[in-house]
């Protein structure tokens, strides 16, 4: 049988019916799977484990002898398979497919796999694994169920987010933190459970916890730009140069700004609400208030210059030599960084920053 990874647990505990396949890319998942497995299998008394990782030239014929094996000792033993490609060959097949029809009390098998395809999934190989046995699909969390993930495991810890506008902004701010890592999303569930007592989750609790987890972010250089605090935004851009990050992906964070605050004016000025322009354009949090503050110095005609501005530094990035823009790419992502923040909060004409930026448009 088929069975996604949520349905593991139950059927693990009603007894083990192998062999046990595991397929999926989520590592995270994928490792859950297995240790659930494993736990489960050690509970029976399959105290012996015996680990094949499948490569080139792999000797299927080593494998079926040794799961023929009997033991000295009487011992039971889980035998696991790892296929990294998913595409065992000839050999491989025959052997997968003999071994899915042998039956012993006293071996357990389980496989391995990544993603995989249709047609591999309807193979006689995988096909013999399904039928006398339990296959586990590991499906990828997508960014629309990220949120209802992190819901139910906080539940597990005993975590709850308060109710209402209040609890759903908590909970975006959470996704938007670790969207794309299921990996970052779960540290910081478990985070929050090591340091927050079960009950009722605190969202400025939270938001300190998660922003304190992410120092030098690429995605938290919007919020540095507007908050108009310059020594610390050019503290937050020589942090991620100095970890090392690369300027394109530093830049690619600022032009993603200016696009959303172009996006929101043009909302604001069509006669939508902020609140919601806000929250479809994925913006909570310190950002969105900061940002309130900020658009009536944002008119088309600057967001629009902002946005040549963007475009010109991604030229000096890609070691094009655009007039009016530094040419070290790192360099070109301060100048475009201090832009938006004298836009965003004009600077003194005596700021030694402001005096260094001419706007290409003005409102």
């Amino acid at each position: 049988m088929q069975i996604r990874a949520d349905q593991l647990q139950a059927r693990l505990d009603a007894g083990l019916r192998g062999p046990y396949t595991v397929f999926g890319d989520e590592l995270l998942l994928v490792n859950e799977a297995v240790d659930a497995i494993r736990a489960s299998a050690q509970a029976q008394g399959y105290t012996t484990r015996e680990q094949h990782q499948v490569e080139r030239g792999f000797d299927w014929d080593v494998l079926l002898a040794q799961s023929r094996e009997l033991s000295l000792f009487g011992e039971r033993k889980l035998i696991e398979i790892r296929l990294p490609t998913g595409k065992p060959g000839r050999d491989g097949a025959q052997a997968l497919a003999a071994l899915a029809q042998e039956t012993s009390a006293d071996v357990l098998m389980l496989v391995l796999l990544p993603r995989l395809d249709a047609a591999t999934q309807k193979s006689d190989w995988f096909s013999r694994l399904v039928d006398a046995g339990v296959a586990v699909r590991v499906d990828s969390i997508e960014a629309d169920q990220l949120g209802a993930w992190m819901r139910t495991r906080l539940a597990r810890h005993g975590l709850r987010m308060p109710s209402g506008a209040a609890g759903q902004a908590c909970l975006d701010m959470l996704v938007a933190r670790t969207e794309g890592n299921l990996l970052a999303a779960h540290q910081e569930v478990e985070k929050l459970a090591l340091l927050v007592p079960p009950g009722e989750l605190d969202p400025a609790q939270v938001e300190d916890l998660v922003q304190g987890a992410a120092r030098y972010s690429v995605f938290r250089l919007g919020e540095g730009v507007l908050a108009g605090d310059l020594p610390r935004l050019l503290r937050m851009l020589e942090g991620l140069q100095g970890e090392g990050v690369a300027p394109v992906l530093a830049h690619w964070s600022l032009a993603e700004e200016v696009r959303a605050w172009l996006r929101l004016r043009q909302g604001l000025e069509a006669g939508e609400n902020f609140a919601a322009l806000a929250r479809a354009n994925r913006i909570w949090g310190p950002k969105e208030k900061l940002l309130q503050r900020a658009l009536p110095h944002l008119g088309l005609p600057l967001l629009e210059g902002l946005l040549l501005r963007a475009a010109a530094c991604d030229r000096a990035i890609k070691g094009l030599r655009p007039p009016g823009i530094p040419h070290e790419p790192w360099e070109a992502v301060r100048h475009l960084a201090l832009a938006m923040a004298q836009a965003a909060a004009p600077l003194p004409a005596a700021s030694p920053h402001g005096a260094r930026l001419v706007l290409l448009a003005a409102d």
